[in-house]
């Protein structure tokens, strides 16, 4: 019978069969930051929003694990919780970004443009350096704030 007979080519094509493009990488990354922005993002504003609604002491243990905490005894467990609270702040606005980024670069592709090889592979990298760059701007410009004021 041909249908009882192995192929050769596999049943379901997995992310090892492909070559990985530019345009390939925006796509996942588009869905990842998508995830992160409504999953993360939606737990800390959640956070921030309760926070604000307890009062000025919740406020402020909020503030001191996700930015800075003011208490001139500052022990290892709120360095920690301070820096792992700027991460999640720096990925989440990498997340913002990228998803931007890439949103125009799709609200491009369906005007129809930008279907040309190197024009794709080119907006796509333009989507990772523009979310790298806007993030990295974004953070220099909050840090020199908070160090000047």
């Amino acid at each position: 019978m041909a249908g009882n007979q192995p192929s050769a080519r596999p049943r379901s094509p997995h992310l090892q069969v492909y070559k990985w493009t530019p345009a390939m990488a925006v796509s996942i990354f588009h869905r990842v930051s998508g995830d992160g922005l409504a999953i993360v993002g939606g737990l800390m504003f959640l956070w921030w929003l309760g926070a604000l609604a307890a009062g000025p002491d919740a406020y402020a243990a909020f503030l001191a694990c996700v930015w800075h905490d003011p208490s001139p005894e500052i022990g290892t467990l709120h360095q920690i919780t301070n820096i792992l609270g700027k991460v999640v702040l720096i990925g989440l606005t990498w997340a913002f970004f990228q998803h931007l980024f890439s949103g125009l670069r799709h609200f491009v592709l369906d005007t129809g443009a930008g279907y040309e090889l190197k024009t794709n592979k080119l907006f796509s990298v333009l989507v990772f350096v523009g979310s790298i760059t806007a993030t990295a701007a974004v953070w220099l410009y909050v840090f020199a704030e908070a160090l000047n004021g």
